[in-house]
């Protein structure tokens, strides 16, 4: 049994807090790159350089990418072969989120109850997803999720009979409802199967693939590819003043189902799509 401080976590999320608000990922850079060359419209060029120019600076300064430095979302592997000692798991990952929104000047945006909208002062609490893995690691994402993107996702429990094209159709429908909200160029996570709550799950988790790395399934690849091209075909453009990439990636995660169902989500992320990883 391979033992881990509480500490060591804190130490862990705190470092993961602070990069993933301040520094863009590399697939994010080459793809954001890439889209300039692809954008047919002057005034899309233009806010794509605006983009990258942000992300050097926010690199080079320390300073967060956005100013809605989300509520932080985190995806734990935890072998079984791990004991944590010193304290709780889940309170030395609040530990960490707490220090890392302190020390990074982040804006603190969590209130304590969804009805009396007090602040918590502090960023906390996070959204934990534990996964019980084999082996002796411990393997931490923070993804801080900001609600302009957050707020314009959608579930839907599509029936068996809507089929694929009942999917396609949702996923477009949900992207054009979102417009210029979630600041695109967007990255379009997809789950499908399942229950309501593990297609939502699916989504979120959709979203922490590199945006050049497609499904391992040749037809889900392919169905992304689709979908991304439609999704680009719908104008919005970057930050929604038109033009031809609105989408960096559509990302698929799929799950069996019951044989009366059809559960799909939607989450979208901005174009930074912020999250950090990290091993103990």
């Amino acid at each position: 049994m391979r033992e881990i401080t509480a500490g060591q976590v804190t130490s862990l999320v705190k470092s993961l807090a602070l990069k993933a608000n301040t520094v863009i990922g590399a697939d994010i850079l080459q793809a954001l790159n890439e889209s300039r060359g692809q954008e047919e419209s002057p005034l899309g060029r233009e806010v794509i350089d605006c983009l990258l120019e942000n992300a050097g600076l926010a690199r080079e300064k320390g300073v967060p990418l956005c100013q809605d430095t989300g509520m932080a979302v985190v995806f734990v592997n935890l072998g079984q072969d791990i004991r944590i000692s010193g304290g709780g798991l889940g309170e030395a990952i609040e530990e960490g989120i707490r220090q890392a929104y302190e020390e990074g000047y982040f804006r603190k945006s969590i209130v304590r109850d969804p009805f009396d909208r007090v602040n918590t002062g502090d960023n906390t609490p996070a959204v934990i997803h534990y996964d019980l893995v084999p082996g002796a690691e411990l393997e931490i994402t923070v993804a801080p999720k900001g609600f302009g993107s957050e707020n314009m996702s959608a579930l839907k429990m599509l029936k068996p009979a809507d089929g694929l094209e009942g999917v396609k159709r949702f996923i477009l429908e949900t992207v054009e409802r979102a417009g210029a909200n979630p600041c695109p160029p967007i990255i379009v996570g997809v789950g499908v199967g399942g229950t309501m709550e593990k297609a939502a799950f699916l989504a979120k988790k959709a979203l922490l693939r590199p945006v050049d790395a497609r499904h391992p399934r040749e037809q889900i690849a392919a169905l992304e590819q689709e979908v991304l091209d439609r999704v680009n075909r719908l104008g919005i453009g970057p930050q929604g003043f038109g033009g031809t990439v609105t989408a960096l990636a559509v990302n698929f995660e799929v799950y069996p189902t019951h044989i009366a169902g059809l559960p799909v989500a939607v989450n979208i992320a901005c174009h930074a799509n912020r999250h950090a990883a990290g091993r103990l």
